[in-house]
């Protein structure tokens, strides 16, 4: 970028780096930013597109990387314990306030990093400057065609690019509870009247996205009703079992079961959603099992195609 941005822009640039700190609720404003910026500035397009993928697949990585820590920590504790009590020794007194802190130091410092860079990404674009996320942002500036030597004509971002990289991020945006829905439907209001391949791929991940969601709710749900009907049935009044206490205590137990059941499938769901994105920005027109065929035909007759002239 040779030209210093103007104040919309730097505006725009701001607020869609800011709006990390609102994790969910902030994947709005990138998207607003780039529909509104697209073919107007390169470099509020690019930072807008940027922070999107910095809310979605930035925030896909830190929550893995969390995971894995977890897990190491969890082997390397139960091994150090192990050790200790064959040796003779208090396998409990590892869990001791030196370690709850390192933990802490750990949690807290990942938040930190992951709230400091769009943090530093928004001051350096107050101060007009072209801000990359670390790997991703020059990744991602090579794959829009951004920084693009000026000529008299304006070379603006890869369009096919723009619209694969905003799907891409709706589908991964799965991973946020609720409020990843907030940058597929955005991107279908704002941008999927004039392009296709957006409209298509923003509406399926709606879907999917709704039907993740739902599977949450109905599984948070169905355990609240056994419990409901163990508390009904039993009431905590007799310490001897009954008939009617056995029937509560089996409806919870299913209750329990099916909620188990549907949430060792979320995993899954998500891997998928990862799945979708990937594909999306290696080139392919994505469809979800079974959702994306239904989708299809229901914009197919929202928008017949329009016999040829003889």
């Amino acid at each position: 970028m040779t030209n210093t941005p103007s104040t919309e822009e730097r505006v725009w640039a701001v607020l869609s780096h800011l709006s990390a700190v609102a994790p969910g609720v902030g994947l709005l404003l990138p998207v607003l930013g780039w529909s509104e910026q697209r073919r107007k500035s390169n470099y509020a397009s690019f930072q807008c597109l940027q922070a999107l993928g910095y809310q979605t697949l930035g925030y896909t990585i830190w929550l893995l990387s969390y995971l894995v820590l977890m897990i190491i920590f969890l082997v390397v504790w139960v091994a150090a314990v192990s050790i200790v009590e064959a040796g003779g020794g208090d396998g409990k007194s590892l869990m001791g306030p030196g370690m709850i802190a390192v933990i802490l130091v750990i949690f807290l410092g990942g938040l930190f990093l992951f709230f400091a860079c769009p943090v530093i990404g928004a001051v350096s674009c107050a101060m007009g400057r072209d801000f990359r996320y670390p790997v991703m942002g020059d990744r991602l500036a090579q794959y829009l065609g951004y920084g693009i030597k000026m000529t008299d004509e304006p070379v603006w971002l890869i369009e096919d690019h723009e619209d694969r990289w905003v799907s891409a991020m709706g589908h991964i945006s799965v991973i946020i509870a609720l409020w990843g829905l907030l940058a597929p439907i955005s991107a279908w209001v704002l941008q999927g009247k004039r392009y296709t391949f957006l409209l298509f791929q923003s509406v399926q991940t709606v879907v999917f996205q709704v039907l993740v969601n739902g599977l949450y709710m109905g599984a948070g749900m169905i355990y609240m009703s056994g419990f409901v009907i163990f508390l009904a049935l039993t009431g905590f009044e007799s310490e001897q079992p009954t008939t009617t206490g056995m029937i509560g205590l089996v409806a919870l137990g299913l209750s329990m079961l099916v909620m188990m059941l549907i949430l060792l499938i979320m995993p899954l769901l998500h891997i998928l959603g990862q799945w979708a994105g990937y594909r999306v920005l290696k080139g392919d027109n994505y469809q979800y099992p079974l959702i994306g065929r239904v989708v299809k035909r229901w914009l197919d007759k929202r928008t017949p195609v329009e016999p040829a002239e003889s």
